[in-house]
């Protein structure tokens, strides 16, 4: 990534500068907590403004309706809406940040000539049909079943955590479609469109008081033929490529997010009185706010290498895992040291402060923290991952063991899922 930004990138950056300082005057207010359908609108309404002025998929093709951008465009993009504080993508996460991408990388004309389009004009919303009460970080593990009749499969089986399902259109599903191959052989991506009959959905509430997640329950469900992504069977190849983009490069704005919190956290402690000065002034609160902002830097620069990559490559390999990992650790410490600069006002879900200009949510970005040490692959499945793959270290021994000899932890497989 070249460092210093040429004429065309920064015509392209106060052009977009200045579209979003026009647009989201005029945006409505978010919708109400747990509004399901209000907050669809509102995703795919943004989705849609994003699609007219000509910045959505900003690096997709623009045979498919993107914008064909440089990667140093698309990390403008992102760092320019959020700057101006525009809408995140919500529930179009899935959509365009992991099924879309995947069908670009892997799907048939036909299938990217469908479904692409209508994703980048926020017309569908997609969820991930993938993780499983028994097989979670062991993904491979998975029993959902996808029995060939015909021009179609016939699919039955349950799946967790699945991402905004209560109001989604397709699904990226992952079924076993050959239950006596090697666990790992025997999967196949497909597409399955959610008002397909036997299909029950039941939202799952989470510490944090939202339903984004939901289980879901397939009884006979019959899916095309045709809306297999990649080869029958080969399934797991394809939900790695998913697994990269997911890695990689769907968290950017959530590192600009957390460039953003720890500038709040910041002018919280230059606020604060403490002794007879303000907590800006105690190094055990300075120290900590301003490593967290050099691994922020950090990541941001390996993010640049990771975008890049993608570009080259379709996925951001290895470099996706490494960034997942930091990134998780250094949220985690954020949340420490924003715990000790905030004492018991960190247990409020407003900001009782009032120190904050942009009101944190305090136990809300606590208990968020958390749980990226498991989205998108645990941080012990990371770890295998850099470890094998890129330092060359020998596999763990019970992944080859006899069935009597394996360990039973869980996290024990090599790749695993979300």
């Amino acid at each position: 990534m070249r460092l210093k930004e040429t004429p065309a990138e920064q015509a392209f950056r106060a052009e977009l500068r200045a579209w979003l300082d026009a647009t989201l005057a005029g945006l409505p207010d978010p919708p109400p907590f747990e509004d399901w359908a209000a907050k669809r609108a509102y995703d795919t309404g943004w989705q849609r403004r994003l699609h007219d002025a000509g910045y959505a998929g900003i690096s997709w093709p623009k045979e498919y309706g993107g914008r064909g951008a440089t990667p140093s465009e698309e990390l403008i993009f992102l760092e320019e809406s959020e700057r101006a504080g525009a809408p995140y993508v919500g529930c179009n996460f899935v959509s365009t940040l992991h099924a879309g991408p995947t069908i670009a990388a892997e799907g048939t004309p036909e299938q990217r000539a469908r479904y692409l389009p209508p994703i980048l004009r926020g017309d569908n919303v997609w969820c991930q049909g993938f993780s499983e009460p028994e097989a979670g970080s062991d993904l491979a593990s998975l029993r959902t079943r996808a029995v060939r009749d015909g021009d179609h499969y016939v699919v039955t089986g349950q799946k967790i955590w699945t991402s905004h399902a209560q109001v989604a259109d397709y699904c990226e599903l992952l079924a076993r479609t050959d239950p006596d191959a090697p666990k790992h052989r025997g999967i196949t991506w497909m597409i399955m469109p959610m008002d397909s009959p036997r299909i029950e959905v039941r939202p799952m509430r989470t510490l944090t008081g939202e339903s984004e997640f939901s289980e879901m329950f397939l009884d006979e469900v019959r899916i095309p033929v045709g809306n297999v992504v990649g080869a029958e069977n080969d399934g797991w190849r394809v939900a790695m490529v998913t697994f990269g983009f997911e890695r990689g490069t769907a968290f950017v704005s959530e590192l600009l997010g957390s460039m953003r919190l720890l500038a709040d956290l910041v002018d919280i402690a230059r606020k604060t009185p403490l002794g007879a000065g303000t907590a800006w002034d105690d190094a055990s609160i300075r120290r900590p706010l301003t490593v967290v902002g050099a691994e922020l830097e950090a990541e941001w620069a390996l993010t640049k290498r990771n975008v890049s990559r993608a570009a080259r490559h379709g996925n951001a390999g290895v470099g996706g895992s490494v960034f997942k990992l930091a990134y998780h650790e250094t949220r985690e410490r954020m949340g420490e040291v924003a715990l000790r600069l905030l004492g018991r006002a960190r247990l409020a879900f407003d900001d009782p402060t009032g120190l904050s200009a942009r009101h944190l949510d305090h136990v809300g970005q606590t208990l968020y923290a958390l749980s990226l040490s498991i989205a998108a692959g645990t941080a012990q499945i990371q770890r295998n991952i850099v470890g094998e793959r890129l330092l060359g270290l020998p596999k763990d021994p019970y992944r080859s063991a006899p069935a009597d000899r394996k360990k039973p932890a869980a996290g024990a497989d090599l790749y695993g899922g979300r």
